[in-house]
């Protein structure tokens, strides 16, 4: 039996999209919605902890979610494919490229963190790592990364989905997994052609930090800032999002 996932689309390109730490396999706004089905087949996975997978208990790292998105490759057929990660998903597709480097065509990261430590001062500390029992910390840090600027009726309805679609244990390991991630040496100078798309009003993982964390360490990176988009363009800014990422794709 298949791991859970949600496809869209049948085309001979199999691309799977890794969620973010607020999202789930469902949880990608209307971006699913202007996505070519017949050039590609889409593959929203879930994290153990989260969305479908809610009640399926793990150890919450990298080379978790790796092993299963490799896993459900093998059972879906798909020999090679893409892989697209948003926010935390950026250092899970690089954890795949390090694992497979042969099965990974291109590779898209959307807002993300990378394959290094994610610095945190005190009080940035303070604010992530009490969001799993804190509602009005993910509120926080949804409305900071988006640059303070949207609907407070929009933030609370990604602070709920977040607090519905995933478990407080998987949502604490996952912020454990992406924010110590330290594997930079065994992805730094692969081939694999990769887009990286910082959000304009994203301040902490806008332009300059991607250009600092992807940057330096991949041949074959281009970096394209989302206008009018912070850290969750999918839902800030969808059409324009899956214009720019299959264009790269294709």
């Amino acid at each position: 039996m298949a791991i859970a996932h949600r496809s869209v689309g049948n085309g001979p390109h199999t691309v799977f999209c890794l969620h973010g730490w607020f999202g789930s396999a469902d949880g990608w706004g209307s971006f699913p919605d202007y996505l070519d089905g017949e050039k590609f087949t889409y593959v929203f996975t879930d994290n153990r902890g989260y969305g479908a997978r809610k009640d399926e208990k793990g150890e919450y790292t990298l080379d978790e979610v790796a092993d299963d998105v490799l896993a459900l490759a093998d059972e879906l057929g798909a020999e090679t494919f893409s892989l697209i990660g948003h926010s935390m998903g950026g250092a899970e597709v690089l954890r795949v490229l390090a694992k497979a480097p042969e099965r990974v065509r291109k590779l898209v990261a959307i807002t993300p963190v990378g394959a290094q430590p994610t610095p945190f001062d005190e009080a940035g500390h303070g604010l992530f790592f009490g969001a799993a029992e804190n509602r009005e910390n993910r509120y926080g840090i949804i409305d900071f990364t988006t640059g303070n600027r949207l609907t407070p009726t929009w933030v609370n309805s990604v602070v709920d989905w977040s607090l519905e679609h995933s478990d407080k244990d998987a949502f604490h390991g996952a912020l454990e997994a992406w924010a110590n991630a330290d594997f930079i040496d065994e992805v730094a100078g692969q081939q694999t052609p990769i887009l990286v798309i910082p959000g304009e009003h994203d301040p902490a993982l806008g332009e300059a930090t991607c250009r600092q964390t992807w940057e330096p360490h991949f041949p074959n990176v281009t970096i394209e800032v989302m206008p009018n988009a912070g850290h969750y363009p999918m839902f800030e800014t969808p059409v324009a999002l899956a214009t720019s990422v299959e264009r790269f794709l294709a």
